[in-house]
């Protein structure tokens, strides 16, 4: 029993409340990058990138400690910090390439994909440690996503969110007012 209790509440070189500050800002900080597309009601919004930037922050404080650690020490165990980092942005990488899908000569997808990525690298860095980056990093999504995203509005580069029918076109109301790509009525 003593062995389970020393497992769970293991020393860490890190205080406990500064990985659980790092984690806590993790949670928001992808919070603030999913928020947007939770928003225009993407398949992968809020809680998908609270999770993934959470995970990654976790990754990277498991790698900073486990650096530290007595059990894992001597010339046979080499711990790379920069080998979690791969790992992460690997992991983060295909579960973003899933969001991505060509269909009828359109790309749809990539902005939320990139979402994602970002939201893991923002975990890596709050995990890290480096706050500024991580905080930095989210606001300019935030400027990105929605800032630019109404400037590509307004200067007609792109149609309103939710104007285009799944090719891309302009959607045509019918009679009844509702969406239809065809513009046929429907009864």
């Amino acid at each position: 029993m003593d062995q389970i209790l020393a497992d769970i509440f293991v020393g860490t070189r890190t205080p406990y409340p500064v990985i659980f500050a790092r984690l806590g800002g993790a949670i928001l900080l992808g919070a603030l990058i999913g928020i947007e597309r939770e928003k225009r009601q993407q398949p992968a919004g809020l809680r998908t990138h609270i999770l993934v930037s959470l995970a990654s922050a976790i990754f990277a404080v498991v790698a900073i400690e486990s650096v530290h650690m007595t059990s894992l020490s001597g010339p046979e165990v080499r711990i790379d910090p920069i080998r979690v980092v791969e790992a992460v942005t690997a992991g983060v990488a295909f579960l973003a390439a899933g969001m991505i899908v060509f269909s009828k000569g359109e790309v749809k997808g990539l902005t939320t994909g990139a979402g994602m990525w970002l939201a893991g690298a923002v975990g890596l860095s709050i995990g890290f440690g480096f706050w500024l980056i991580a905080a930095f990093a989210a606001v300019a999504s935030l400027i990105v996503l929605f800032i630019l995203g109404r400037m590509e509005v307004a200067l007609q580069w792109k149609a309103p969110e939710g104007e285009e029918d799944g090719a891309g076109e302009p959607r045509r109301k019918d009679t009844a007012g509702a969406a239809s790509g065809s513009g046929e009525r429907r009864g």
